[in-house]
């Protein structure tokens, strides 16, 4: 496992291993800090033979990112030291194209020379993911020690829209019921659903590179897309997307939803308590929530859930981070 001490790599910004994350600055040497501090991370994990396939994966998508988006361009380590997955991040909701390959081998050679292709060739398995904000995308790819010898090289480009698609369902469900969140804590809740995202992700990837493995992740990842499902049918959404544009610290929201929403926010709700225990067992390179994410998210479900079994709302009474008259958790 990695330490804990932060270091400064090659005078670029101060990272912490133990996160597995850097922000790249907007400047030319943005390239080499990536290669040496992805370099570093897995040679700290134990599995030094993937540093050279990380090394010009990380490369290209960084260069890519830097020509193609607005910073910041964020560099990760994520999965498990088994198949650690390196993950570059930026601001553009351009998804990444593949260039198709020939059979031909002085072709395949010179195509590989190049973007996206030589990324895949380096890989056991990549894909892309579209904010479901609209932020941007992040980029992925689990590096291998030797380039692959087929040339099928497609990869999983998730697009939420499109899951959602395929799902086939009414925008108004048969039966609804009203939902009271009385003082939301804005600022909280925004923090909340980033962590969230981030965790589905996650757990989407787990359960594409071993379902069998990692029952518990395809589980979560099934109940993620009933969840999204269930909040495009419910109204009332709209009011906190303008408390946050306002700066709003609190805001009471009348949301309109399916009458299965506090079931499925009930399974939600026991599989995010779950998943803590999960990623500590799986030795995950993920980072836990913290306790003030913890604490809006028990009050955010569980108010799904009571509500949903016909008792009266209780306003969140966590205070506001952004208040300095409040304690920060």
């Amino acid at each position: 496992m990695l330490g804990t001490a932060s270091y400064v790599l090659a005078g670029g910004p101060l990272v912490t291993p133990s996160q597995k994350s850097l922000t790249l600055p907007a400047t030319p040497r943005a390239v080499r800090l990536a290669r040496e501090w992805v370099h570093k991370v897995l040679t700290e994990l134990g599995r030094p033979e993937l540093v050279a396939s990380a090394e010009l994966g990380v490369s290209e998508l960084v260069t890519n990112a830097m020509l193609h988006s607005m910073p910041p361009v964020v560099v990760r380590v994520r999965g498990t030291q088994e198949h650690p997955r390196v993950e570059v991040a930026d601001r553009s909701m351009v998804p990444p194209r593949l260039i198709e390959l020939s059979h031909d081998e002085e072709d395949l050679l010179s195509t590989y020379g190049r973007g996206l292709s030589l990324v895949a060739l380096h890989s056991a398995a990549w894909g892309s993911e579209l904010d479901p904000d609209g932020h941007g995308k992040m980029v992925w790819f689990e590096p291998v020690e030797e380039p692959r010898e087929d040339t099928d090289l497609g990869g999983d480009q998730f697009d939420i829209d499109e899951a959602m698609a395929h799902r086939h369902f009414t925008e108004e469900p048969e039966e609804t019921i009203e939902i009271r969140l009385l003082g939301m804590p804005v600022a909280g809740f925004r923090d909340l659903r980033r962590h969230y995202h981030e965790l589905r992700r996650e757990l989407r990837l787990l359960a594409l590179t071993d379902p069998d493995r990692y029952p518990f992740a395809a589980e979560l990842s099934d109940v993620a897309l009933q969840v999204e499902q269930e909040r495009r049918q419910s109204q009332g959404v709209e009011r906190l997307a303008q408390a946050e544009a306002d700066n709003e610290k609190g805001v009471d929201l009348l949301y309109v939803i399916p009458a299965s929403a506090p079931a499925t926010m009930g399974r939600l709700s026991d599989l995010m308590k779950r998943s803590q225990e999960f990623f500590e067992s799986e030795s995950l390179m993920y980072l836990a929530p913290s306790p003030r994410q913890q604490e809006v998210q028990e009050w955010y479900l569980g108010e799904f859930v009571r509500q949903g079994a016909g008792e009266q709302p209780i306003a969140w009474s966590g205070g506001y981070a952004d208040d300095p008259r409040q304690s920060a958790s």
